[in-house]
């Protein structure tokens, strides 16, 4: 009988062995293909349109992995795009002689609002060239009106709309579901952290006054902004938009275009025959045009082959130790590509790309020392994305220079300390107990399954109150601002990015390409530099068994649950906040 099952499992794991192994040779041979078919020289024909019709997120840097979102029951691709590449392509097209103009072909897109208003900047500097940009939709929100605005001609379905109403914020509370579970969470703020409200969601129904107050601040900025916009774009006055708003008078297609949020009401084919005619081409011949995808692979100008180099680091993600996982900003990794690109010799200078709510308070510090240490030996200039608030914050704050979007979301300089005591929902809803011996009084410092003693607190409450005098202490003395000045801005209130200009926590309004432009300026060097992006990318193999493990479950849930999955990662941030944090409440969404 032994024998049998030791042939048995014998048999059994060759099996896997095998599957898994004819698994990598056809993910290999897919790969390949994808490869082969990517990288294929595209030749753009004379008086082409490029379209634009973003439909998967976009994210700071395109992946190099093809089978990241490669849906294997389609056999299609869902990969990311990639900003860096994004801008990029726009610069080509400015710059390519074969391509008239561009086609907005969608109705909103998938990225924040300050990576929007970079993407529709670029776009702004393409116009310049004398090239036209037309956009449709068959309806758009209101993030894909701001951007298609950027067009020279909008055009609308005539049973259309366009969803313009204004822009609210949503948070999350979880006390009366963590009421329910018996579970208390253990909350240190130090003092007067007031809008560090990242812990509400927590231990709140609703939001505080200091929260509804910078938020209130917050959300007025932004659409602020998109007024300022909409009203040099198309000529409405900002007093008409918010009236607009109000009423919500463009659901309507012949509103849209009476209001002149439209240039005519009309249907794709039509728009197509206007694409023609801005192409110099008649009704009956065919439209040239290229898609976003073929054009990457389009080649225009000569290729660059100059030595010296901007290191472009990315750093996305929530901030926590060591190496991280897809999505995060691990300390160890990130800290490790800041040294690399400081020690290579062939690097003259470093943009740090940030787009971080922040997370864990040692591992932004980690993070921030190698920036410094980096600063020191070339010039060092920080571009601040959607996000770059708390611990994201902390990590620029060591830069030469900090650029940051009108809209970016930054500051939060605050801290504090959560310890979730599960011993309710051990006792009192399992029905399992604890008990224990030590040798001294506080052994069991810090448990997760007792309350925190009185003492305990104050120890962790002085940690707290340290780690925000350093906060403020760094802001002061890298910014060139008092401490008393800093602390009436920090309190953990959140600022955009034209507030922040105001108050001295940024140095300019720009995006990417400003702050590496900005870098090459400080490095001296020629307009002929080539950029080399850190993290360095990982092999195909080593991605793939990433995918086959933790980051293959994530993006499964995340493509069951669609829109909903932003709930369940709340939840799943919950379960996982623990320590001293520096970082922008997890549960919120600007809609």
């Amino acid at each position: 009988m032994k024998q049998f099952f030791k042939f048995m499992f014998a048999s059994f794991a060759g099996t896997l062995l095998t599957i898994l192994v004819v698994f990598l040779l056809f993910a290999a041979m897919i790969s390949s293909i994808i490869a082969m078919s990517e990288n294929e020289t595209v030749t753009v024909k004379p008086n082409s349109v490029l379209q634009l019709n973003w439909n998967t997120p976009i994210t700071d840097r395109a992946s190099d992995n093809p089978l990241e979102g490669f849906d294997f029951a389609t056999m299609k691709s869902n990969k990311p795009t990639g900003l860096n590449e994004i801008l990029k392509n726009i610069d080509k097209a400015g710059k390519d002689d074969n391509i008239e103009g561009i086609f907005i072909d969608m109705e909103t897109i998938p990225a924040g609002v300050a990576t929007t208003e970079e993407i529709r900047n670029k776009l702004l500097e393409f116009k310049s060239t004398g090239k036209f940009i037309v956009a449709y939709g068959n309806s758009f929100d209101k993030k894909g009106y701001y951007f298609a605005s950027v067009a020279d001609e909008i055009y609308l379905n005539p049973k259309g709309m366009v969803l313009f109403k204004g822009l609210s914020a949503q948070l999350m509370f979880f006390k009366n579901m963590l009421k329910k579970l018996d579970i208390e969470m253990q909350i240190v703020r130090g003092p007067d952290n007031k809008y560090k409200s990242a812990v509400e969601p927590l231990i709140k129904d609703k939001m505080s006054e200091a929260n509804r107050e910078q938020y209130q601040v917050l959300l007025n900025s932004i659409w602020g902004r998109i007024l300022f916009t909409l009203n040099t774009s198309r000529g409405i006055s900002v007093e008409q938009l918010n009236s607009i708003a109000d009423n919500l008078d463009v659901t309507d297609a012949d509103k849209a275009l009476e209001l002149n949020f439209v240039d005519g009401v009309i249907y794709r084919d039509e728009v197509i025959n206007r694409l023609k005619e801005l192409t110099s081409k008649s009704e009956d011949e065919k439209l040239d045009w290229i898609t976003y995808t073929k054009y990457t692979h389009a080649i225009v100008g000569k290729t660059n082959i100059s030595r010296d180099r901007i290191g472009v680091v990315y750093a996305t993600g929530d901030i926590v130790q060591g190496q991280g996982a897809e999505g995060s900003m691990g300390s160890a990794k990130i800290a490790k590509a800041i040294k690399k690109a400081r020690l290579d010799d062939k690097v003259k200078a470093i943009v740090m790309r940030v787009n971080s709510p922040g997370g864990d308070a040692l591992a932004s510090d980690v993070i921030r020392r190698e920036v410094a240490l980096a600063k020191e030996a070339k010039p060092f200039i920080v571009s601040m994305g959607d996000v770059a608030a708390s611990g994201g914050y902390w990590i620029s704050t060591n830069a030469d220079y900090i650029f940051a979007q009108p809209t970016t979301i930054t500051g939060s300089i605050g801290v504090f300390g959560i310890i979730p005591n599960f011993q309710g929902l051990m006792t009192n809803k399992l029905g399992i107990t604890f008990d224990e011996v030590s040798t001294n009084e506080n052994a069991d410092f810090i448990s997760v399954m007792k309350p925190m003693s009185d003492f305990q607190k104050e120890k962790i409450n002085a940690q707290i109150i340290d780690i925000y005098d350093d906060f403020v202490n760094l802001v002061a003395n890298t910014r060139g601002l008092k401490p008393e000045f800093v602390d009436s801005i920090a309190k953990g209130r959140v600022w955009t990015g034209s507030d922040a200009l105001n108050i001295g926590l940024v140095d300019e309004m720009g995006g990417l390409e400003d702050a590496i432009a900005y870098a090459a300026q400080k490095a001296e060097l020629n307009e002929d530099y080539r950029l080399k992006e850190f993290p360095e990318r990982k092999e195909f193999i080593e991605e793939l068994m990433l995918q086959l493990t933790g980051d293959a479950k994530a993006k499964v849930i995340g493509d069951e649950l669609g829109e909903f999955k932003t709930y369940y990662d709340q939840i799943k941030a919950v379960q996982n906040m623990k320590g001293v944090q520096a970082r922008l409440p997890y549960f919120y969404s600007i809609n």
